[in-house]
């Protein structure tokens, strides 16, 4: 079922307090290369050479759009800004330029698959040689990347109405300098996605599972991910954004009564149904191989009389068992970046937003860089629900995608929504992934990497009552995490992980009751224990009460004494469960008495199966459900051979 999100606005954490500036010079302090393009310099290594902190030479990636962050030599000894120019060897792409705020940068890095060669230069005003045609303060990095084909892509989507003016919301000006037409809203949303990838693949990284990331289709398109693609005609593989057709008419998707913001509309979820026909009829997905698509709704029009964004929902999860989908309107658009020099200018825009053109998104977008956070974070969070993220305690699927700016720059301009000046933005401000969500993308099939052994078909997880008040459960994959919530908790606080990268896979584990609540916070150990098994393939089990599953409840005598025989009841009895149905449990004979024999069984069904007889070799018999459908039903024998 896909997730609805409502709007509250969250405290803005700290920014990191800027240090006192030191600038001058500091010398002997070793850089990550030379200024040559090819071979080795004789030179001696500039003290301003960029240090790329979060990756190495020679590094694999599996991603397009790398996130790098940094310093210009080491900040502690000195405090400088300038610029830093990216630039790839072979000129594949163009250089790109991004701040330098108090010696730190954040930038991005456009890479090709296979290796990728890259010049970083570092400039000033306050240094020497800074705008010579040989800039010295120069470090080098190779990156090589492959494309993660083994992976199921995330299908990025534009849906709009059969008769829709094929634009978006926007002030006049952006109109008149950008355009708001379709060719802008695909330029706008890929750029986005790319947004997305790269922080991805980068809070992955960080929590230490890898550069895994989910990848996108691509087409062999006019490239819009620099303006000298776009003035050249230069042709490049790009994220493809597929544009389909809904049956509905503009005047169906701006219904009020379909509007996510209006408090009092009928039908709010109804727009999800509508794109997820619309998906449904273009992709035609076969069942079992499911589709994942992120899409934008077009026609979202802000109402400037009646102060709703109509065709705009927020919803994200899954339409039956081949979709899985995300939606989300157009209303912040105009602010978004459409190419790589674009998007620090996008997240530094201050304009005030223009509520005679476009909306203010729940008074958290009162400029135009706050309305891009809003707009590619919030579709980012939706996207998050997707790939099966529950709402977290924090990160993106709280609401801290409010700011998603800083991990793209280094000093944050002044926010409306808190009344904050800005300042440094380094690594410890900027929002993530909770570390729950990281380790679902470590076992989503769209994050598998190319050297990824083959994962077992079966996902399933399963948990069967033992003696001593203990549950075993078993997954074939393995089993990944644990994830323990006390009665009245929304969110998980507490969970266990099981990593393969240092040691064996656990499919296989004994959970006890009472160590599981030694865990939790002494005020929340009485309540009912919540307990969620996830496993390495993907599946999940989720146990509403654990000590209900491992007490007395679920287990009973099969032969009476000190000594005798006892069945447990597992988790999945009962879940099969349908309104009408009547429980009932049967006990072999057999296991009760030993000289007895099970010698066949009839099966009695039509298209679905109404009882199960069980035959002994005294002929005496066991029911277990009804003789209907096909008359005598269909008998299996268990005969013996003879010897």
């Amino acid at each position: 079922m896909p997730l609805k999100d409502s709007n509250h606005p969250q405290a803005r954490p700290p920014l990191q307090a800027v240090p006192n500036s030191h600038r001058q010079s500091v010398s002997g302090m070793t850089g990550l290369g030379s200024p040559a393009v090819n071979g080795k310099s004789t030179l001696p290594v500039s003290p301003y050479a960029p240090r790329i902190a979060n990756i190495t030479e020679n590094a694999w990636v599996y991603q397009k759009v790398l996130l790098v962050h940094g310093t210009i030599g080491d900040p502690s000894h000195h405090s400088v800004d300038g610029n830093l120019s990216v630039t790839r060897l072979d000129d594949g792409f163009p250089p790109t330029s991004w701040p330098v705020a108090d010696s730190h940068f954040k930038a991005l890095v456009y890479l090709q698959p296979g290796p990728n060669k890259i010049r970083f230069d570092f400039s000033s005003p306050k240094l020497p040689n800074s705008s010579s045609s040989n800039p010295i303060h120069a470090s080098h990095l190779t990156v090589h990347m492959l494309p993660a084909n083994n992976a199921p892509p995330l299908q990025l989507a534009i849906v709009l109405a059969k008769d829709s003016p094929e634009t978006f919301d926007s002030v006049p000006a952006r109109i008149e300098r950008e355009g708001n037409g379709l060719e802008t809203a695909v330029r706008k949303f890929r750029m986005a996605a790319y947004l997305w990838q790269a922080f991805t693949a980068e809070q992955m990284w960080r929590n230490k599972l890898g550069r895994r990331v989910f990848r996108f289709e691509e087409e062999w398109v006019p490239g819009t991910s620099n303006q000298r693609d776009r003035d050249n005609g230069t042709l490049r593989s790009e994220a493809r954004i597929h544009i389909i057709r809904s049956d509905k008419t503009v005047a169906e998707i701006r219904d009020l009564e379909l509007a996510q913001q209006n408090e009092v509309a009928s039908m709010k979820g109804d727009l999800y149904g509508i794109a997820a026909e619309a998906i449904n009829q273009y992709f035609k997905p076969l069942g079992g191989h499911k589709q994942y698509v992120s899409v934008l709704m077009l026609d979202t029009q802000w109402g400037t009389e009646t102060k709703v964004v109509r065709g705009h929902t927020a919803l994200g999860g899954n339409d039956g068992d081949s979709l899985q989908l995300a939606i989300f309107g157009s209303h912040c658009l105009q602010s978004y970046p459409t190419s790589f020099e674009e998007v620090v200018p996008a997240f530094t825009d201050c304009t005030p937003t223009d509520l005679d053109s476009v909306t203010n998104n729940c008074n958290q977008a009162g400029s135009s860089w706050e309305t891009a956070n809003v707009g590619i974070g919030a579709h980012l969070h939706e996207t998050g629900h997707l790939f099966g993220c529950p709402h977290q305690e924090n990160g993106v699927m709280l609401r801290d995608y409010l700011t998603l700016n800083r991990s793209f720059v280094t000093r944050e301009a002044y926010c409306t929504r808190t009344k904050s000046k800005g300042g440094l933005v380094l690594q410890a401000d900027e929002c993530g992934w909770h570390r729950l969500d990281c380790l679902r993308f470590r076992a989503h099939p769209c994050f598998r990497l190319p050297n990824d052994p083959p994962m077992n078909a079966d996902d399933s997880v399963h948990a069967f009552p033992v003696e001593s008040g203990n549950v075993v459960v078993m997954a074939a994959t393995g089993i990944a995490f644990i994830e323990l919530l006390a009665d009245d908790e929304d969110f998980c606080r507490k969970w266990i992980e099981y990593p393969i990268e240092n040691g064996p896979v656990q499919r296989q584990l004994t959970l006890n009751d009472r160590e599981l609540r030694e865990r939790l916070p002494e005020t929340k150990r009485k309540g009912r224990l919540r307990v969620s098994v996830k496993s390495h393939g993907g599946g999940a089990l989720d146990i509403d009460d654990f000590k209900k599953l491992c007490s007395k409840e679920s287990s009973f005598k099969l032969t009476p004494g000190p000594l005798g025989k006892t069945a447990y009841r597992g988790k999945a009895l009962g879940n099969s469960a349908m309104q009408g149905d009547v429980l009932q449990e049967v006990v072999f004979d057999s296991a009760v008495k030993q000289n007895l024999v099970l010698s066949r069984v009839i099966l009695y069904h039509e298209n679905a199966v109404n009882g199960i007889e069980f035959v002994y070799d005294d002929d005496s018999t066991q029911l277990f459900g009804k003789r209907e459908g096909k008359e005598g039903g269909d008998t299996f024998e268990f005969g013996m051979s003879p010897c």
